[in-house]
């Protein structure tokens, strides 16, 4: 009786909310699943994107909600998926004791002063103990397969590194380790073996949670694909969580990652040249190949993720200006071609804002931004996996580990805190430690043992790569790499294998750069190169060892079998942290470069990569000089919302451009669509004419050139009824033989012919 009254209200709910899409349904979406969007509504009018996938998040609500949200993205053409956090989300009922008749909120992550770390009203972030992980089987994954959705997201499985208090992690930790539980406050070793079992405790949850949707599935006889939306690993370390990343190529349940990299990760200040600042291409330019290297080997699908807005409360050309960076950054990894083009469009479309730094005032979207940025997400559902590789001398790669994650926070009983002075606010609130970090020693601040490696190079042109010390079992993690840059002062091998394989590569003629003074307070944590038999100091002494050079060898470079590897006594963050020091590592990476690729490092201010008919370009700033970069040819440019067609534009430092290069159409006398603010259906074409339909949200503004063999004659825009659209702006570019067109976006779709 139950599901009947249940199957009535989604019929009705449905009805209501789809409107005349029961009768007149959206033309499909291609079944590529290349673009998504995470909206938490209703299919609405006003965020109609055409994106491949809707990912509809949580499931809580009335009854029917659910299903009623699933239903009315698939009656407009959607293909349908599900996603909700994996450390928190609408789970009161397990909290507050619905579920089993017991509250939980000993299960939510506590920190040193007792206080539960909440991510909203009676919602924590959760300690995925295996009865919390019962309960999301049964009442979150069963829920959404039940409504036909084959395609699962689990996000964020984020375990703060400032919490580890609560009685059940005190119990997980005596399940894991055998042992009673130890303040992470109190030690290096007790902080290092806390951020271990978080990190443990989310692999398992996404391993039960995965394979429970995948085994529920196929007894319905679905395929349920898996996959993780998650910050990258530099993000996580920096904003002190622990979360599996790496680790997780080892399950087969895992079909996938999206990297949720964006301007509030991006912005994240940085040291380089003994300045601190925010440099957002460049660290989302990292974050992307963090995520890109980490799954490479695997095969494993990735989405690449920006947002045209963030969390924090900033205005309109912030926004934009970030936005263009971030989307930037994510299209110089030309073996990438799947996008999560926006989470929360109803944030983004129905949201106010700032309309200046300077002013209260707030504003919805402006429209030149609302048409830029639907060209830039329609342009991703053309764009191609591309050979060409990003401009720049090849082969440079930093090796990172996960134990990153896990030498982050907090002051420790030698009293030499180590934690980022840009959080010292944000720990004294928490409890974590009360007063500001003053010695350099063991600080890492705002990682710049990682950045010291990576800015070097990445600010004078060159693309730097990143290896997973995880991934090195696997055939092809260092094959393109010619010099690996590696130091263990942030983070520590978690296995010896690591170790065996790194040796191995180099004595097959690979180059180590290792940078480290090896002093810091977690070298000397009980694992495995110091316990069962072993007594290393430190890690790297294991390493050295099985180099055959011994154990605290000094600063030098060596020869071992074919390879060589060079040791600087420094950590990495001195050479950022201090103005005009990153010259120490470059002057010894280069002639190992030289020996190794044939050919010396050239160094520029500037990244270009030609996609398809796309060209792509950022200019640095801070970098070999201040030169702007000129591009040339018969360009549109995809950043202006008037779609101009240039033949040459300078863009400086600090800058990015996106152009559609006319150049590099295949087929000249094809008519078609090159760019558009809007999804394109339904094309039609014979001799002397094209027609197609171009549909997008409403209240939005669309901008298109279309490519024809001939100067139109004609050219006639309707709306879905066949009334004619009067308020229609035209020009004819004869350089590149394109129609620039444009007129209001409706969902319904606008229909356009044009003949000659």
């Amino acid at each position: 009786m139950l599901l009947k009254n249940k199957a009535v209200l989604i019929v009705l709910l449905s009805a209501s909310v789809a409107g005349r899409a029961q009768t007149n349904p959206k033309p499909a979406i291609p079944n590529t699943e290349k673009t998504t969007f995470q909206t938490g509504g209703t299919w609405k009018p006003t965020t109609d994107l055409r994106a491949d996938v809707a990912i509809v998040y949580g499931d809580g609500g009335k009854p029917g909600q659910f299903e009623q949200r699933v239903k009315s993205f698939k009656d407009h053409g959607y293909q349908l998926a599900f996603m909700t956090g994996m450390a928190w989300g609408g789970y009161q009922d397990y909290f507050m004791g619905k579920w089993d008749g017991k509250q939980h909120f000993d299960e939510g992550q506590k920190m040193m002063n007792d206080d539960t770390v909440w991510h909203g009203h009676n919602t924590p972030y959760v300690v995925p103990t295996m009865n919390f992980l019962k309960y999301y089987k049964e009442q979150v994954i069963k829920k959404a397969i039940d409504a036909g959705v084959d395609a699962i997201y689990l996000e964020e499985p984020e375990f703060w590194a400032k919490s580890g208090y609560s009685e059940a992690f005190k119990r997980e930790w005596k399940e894991y380790y055998g042992f009673d539980w130890r303040p992470q406050h109190e030690s290096a070793e007790n902080t290092y073996l806390s951020n271990k079992l978080k990190y443990y405790l989310f692999y398992r949850a996404l391993k039960e949670s995965f394979t429970y949707a995948k085994e529920y599935g196929k007894s319905k006889g679905m395929n349920v694909r898996c996959y993780v939306p998650t910050h990258s690993l530099i993000n996580y370390s920096m904003w002190q969580i622990v979360s599996p990343e790496a680790s997780l190529a080892s399950l087969d349940c895992v079909d996938g990652y999206i990297v949720q990299s964006w301007t509030g990760t991006a912005r994240e200040p940085n040291y380089f040249n003994g300045v601190a600042k925010e440099r957002s291409f460049e660290t989302a330019y990292l974050e992307y190949c963090c995520m890109k290297s980490m799954t490479a080997p695997t095969g494993r699908k990735l989405f690449f993720e920006n947002d045209p807005v963030e969390d924090t409360r900033r205005d309109w050309s912030d926004y934009k200006k970030n936005y263009q960076t971030t989307f930037t950054a994510e299209l110089f990894f030309p073996d990438i071609n799947n996008y999560e083009v926006m989470p929360w469009p109803d944030r983004i479309f129905d949201g106010k804002y700032f309309v200046s730094q300077a002013s209260n005032e707030r504003a919805g979207m402006p429209k030149s931004y609302s048409t830029q940025m639907m060209v830039m997400i329609n342009s991703l559902n053309d764009m191609p996996v591309s050979a060409n590789k990003t401009s720049g001398s090849q082969g440079i790669s930093v090796l990172m580990a996960n134990s990153m994650m896990f030498q982050r926070l907090p002051t420790h009983d030698d009293g030499k805190a180590w934690a980022d002075p840009y959080f010292s606010n944000f720990y004294e609130t928490s409890g974590m430690f009360n007063r500001v970090p003053t010695d350099n020693k063991l600080m890492d601040p705002q990682l710049s043992n990682f950045f010291g490696e990576a800015l070097p190079f990445l600010k004078r042109g060159v693309p730097v790569d990143i290896v997973h010390a995880e991934n090195l079992g696997f055939e092809k993690a260092l094959k393109d790499t010619k010099v690996l840059l590696m130091s263990y002062s942030n983070m520590k091998p978690l296995a010896e294998d690591v170790h065996k394989q790194l040796a191995k590569w180099v004595k097959d003629g690979g180059v180590v750069v290792y940078s480290g003074r090896d002093d810091d307070a977690f070298q000397k944590v009980q694992e495995w190169w110091n316990k069962d038999g072993k007594k290393y100091n430190c890690p790297a002494d294991d390493l050295f060892d099985k180099l055959g050079i011994g154990t605290n060898p000094k600063a030098g470079t060596y020869n071992v079998g074919k390879g060589k590897v060079c040791i600087i006594r420094r950590d990495p963050k001195e050479y950022v942290m201090e103005t005009d020091r990153d010259n120490e590592l470059r002057d010894h990476v280069e002639p190992l470069y030289q020996q190794a690729a044939g050919k010396s490092i050239g160094y520029k201010n500037s990244f270009y990569l030609a996609r398809g008919p796309y060209d792509i370009v950022s200019v640095m700033d801070e970098g070999v000089n201040n030169d702007a970069y000129t591009i040339k040819g018969k360009l549109i440019d995809l950043y202006d919302p008037t779609l101009p067609v240039i033949s040459e534009k300078q863009i400086k430092p600090g800058e990015q451009g996106y152009f559609y290069n006319v150049d590099r159409v295949a087929n000249k006398q094809k008519p078609q669509v090159l760019a558009t603010a809007a999804r394109i259906y339904d094309e039609k074409v014979s001799k002397s004419k094209y027609a197609f339909t171009a549909i997008s949200p409403l209240n939005t503004i669309n901008a298109m050139r279309v490519l024809t063999p001939a100067k139109p004659k004609k050219v006639v825009v309707t709306d879905a009824k066949g009334k004619t659209l009067t308020d229609v702006k035209q020009s004819w570019d004869a350089t590149t033989q394109t129609q620039f067109l444009s007129f209001d976006n409706n969902p319904e779709g606008v229909k356009v012919a044009l003949s000659w």
